[in-house]
C-alpha cells in the first residue's frame, strides 16, 4: 500500500469516527448555528444506489431517513435521492457501482458482497454473531468501524456508515418442515452472505436472490426454502402465501446492519459541515430502522399465526452443527485472509466480552421476566 494510500485510510477514518461523535453529541444543540454556517455553501445533488425495493418501506425507509435528515440538516442546499433497487444498478452491484463512481453513494447490505472480501461480513453481521445492541457497542465504541472503515478505503475508495439494523431476524420460509440436519440436505435455499456458506456444509444448495425476486421463486419451485428479514417484510413479500413453515431464530443475522457507502473521491470533495450531516443522518437512519422493525413485527407475527404459518423452531442439533461450522468457517478464513483475519481476532475478543456482560445483566433479567409471561 502506498503512502498516499495509507494517509488517506487515516484521515478518513480519524474524520469520520471524529465528525460521528461530535455530531451526534452537540448536533441537536448547533442546529441553528450550522444552518447559519452553510449559508454560502454549495448546491449539490447526489444519487443513492439501493438495493430495495420501496414497496419494503421499513428497509427502503433507511434510505429516506437518511436523505431527509440531510437535507434538513444542510437548509436542503444538500439533497440525496434514493432509488429502487434496479433502478440505476441491480441490487446486488450497489458497492460496484460506488466504488467505480457511477453514482455517489449506495444503500445496501454489505454481506452481499463477500465474494470481493470476506471480511465485509462483518459490516452485516456474522452467524452466530451480535445482536444489534452489541453490534453497535463493537461499531461505535470497539473499533469495528474505523476497522471496516480501513478496508473499504483501501479496497474499493469507499467510506461506509453503519445506516439501518433489522434486529435479531427470523430464521426463513419452508415448503416443507426441517426437523433434523438430514431434512437439510439437498434443500435449494436463498440465502445471502456466511450464513449461506454455513447452509452449504450442511448440505443446502444457496442461492443469493433479490427480496423481490424471492416470491416468485418459491411460488415455482426454483427453491424450497428463503430467508429475507423477519415477519413484516416477509408479509410485504408475501412469502406466507407460498411456504408454510416459519423457523426461528435466524442465527445467521442476530443483527443486521445496513451500510451507507459513499463513494470516497466524492466524499473528499464534500464541506465538512456535509461531511457532519451524512455521519449524523446515518446514525439517525441506524437507530430508527431498528425501533420500527421492533414495534411492527409482533403485530405482524400475530397476522401470519391467523393466516395458517406454521412457526417452527430450529433443532438443537441444527443449532448446534451449524454454530460449529460457522466458527470452522471464520476459522478458515482468518488463515486466507488476512483483512478478515485483522477483524476477526478483535471482533471474538469483543463477542466473548459483551456476552459475560449481557448474560449476567440483561439476560438474567430478560430470562426471569419471559419466565413470568402467560
Amino acid at each position: 500500500m502506498s503512502m498516499k494510500r495509507r494517509s488517506i485510510i487515516k484521515t478518513v477514518s480519524q474524520s469520520a469516527i471524529a465528525a460521528t461523535g461530535v455530531a451526534i453529541v452537540g448536533g441537536c444543540q448547533k442546529t441553528a448555528q450550522t444552518s447559519e454556517k452553510i449559508t454560502n455553501l454549495p448546491n449539490i445533488q447526489w444519487e443513492m444506489a439501493t438495493s430495495w425495493p420501496p414497496s419494503l418501506e421499513t428497509i427502503f425507509g433507511g434510505a429516506q431517513v437518511l436523505a431527509e435528515r440531510v437535507a434538513a440538516l444542510t437548509g436542503g442546499k444538500f439533497k440525496i435521492t434514493p432509488r429502487s433497487a434496479g433502478e440505476i444498478a441491480p441490487a446486488l452491484e450497489v458497492l460496484n457501482v460506488v466504488s467505480q463512481g457511477a453514482v455517489q453513494c449506495g444503500h445496501t447490505a454489505s454481506y452481499y458482497y463477500i465474494g470481493k472480501s470476506p471480511s465485509l461480513a462483518f459490516g452485516t453481521c456474522l452467524p452466530f454473531g451480535l445482536t444489534a445492541q452489541q453490534q453497535n457497542a463493537w461499531l461505535y465504541e470497539g473499533g469495528g468501524l474505523k476497522k471496516l472503515q480501513e478496508i473499504y478505503a483501501s479496497k474499493f475508495n469507499v467510506i461506509q456508515f453503519p445506516c439501518g439494523n433489522t434486529g435479531t431476524q427470523m430464521g426463513g420460509w419452508f415448503r416443507k418442515e426441517v426437523a433434523t440436519l438430514n431434512d437439510l440436505k439437498g434443500l435449494k435455499m436463498r440465502i445471502p452472505g456466511l450464513g449461506g456458506q454455513v447452509m452449504s456444509k450442511l448440505g443446502v444448495t444457496v442461492q443469493t436472490l433479490p427480496g423481490g425476486e424471492i416470491f416468485q421463486a418459491l411460488q415455482t419451485g426454483a427453491i424450497d426454502a428463503a430467508e429475507w428479514v423477519g415477519p413484516y417484510d416477509d408479509e410485504k413479500l408475501g412469502l406466507n402465501k407460498v411456504a408454510k413453515y416459519y423457523y426461528y431464530p435466524g442465527w445467521w443475522e442476530p443483527g443486521a446492519t445496513l451500510e451507507l457507502q459513499v463513494n470516497l473521491t466524492e466524499w473528499n470533495k464534500l464541506p465538512p459541515p456535509y461531511q457532519a450531516a451524512i455521519t449524523t443522518a446515518a446514525y439517525e437512519s441506524n437507530v430508527t430502522m431498528l425501533a420500527r422493525y421492533d414495534a411492527l413485527n409482533n403485530e405482524a407475527l400475530e397476522r401470519l399465526l391467523a393466516s395458517g404459518t406454521q412457526v417452527r423452531p430450529y433443532s438443537q442439533d441444527i443449532l448446534t452443527a451449524a454454530e460449529k461450522a460457522s466458527f470452522a468457517l471464520y476459522d478458515e478464513f482468518a488463515v486466507k485472509d488476512a483483512d478478515f483475519k485483522a477483524v476477526y481476532d478483535q471482533w471474538k475478543q469483543f463477542r466473548t466480552r459483551i456476552y459475560a456482560w449481557h448474560k449476567l445483566n440483561e439476560g438474567s433479567f430478560t430470562n426471569f421476566v419471559y419466565s413470568q409471561l402467560k
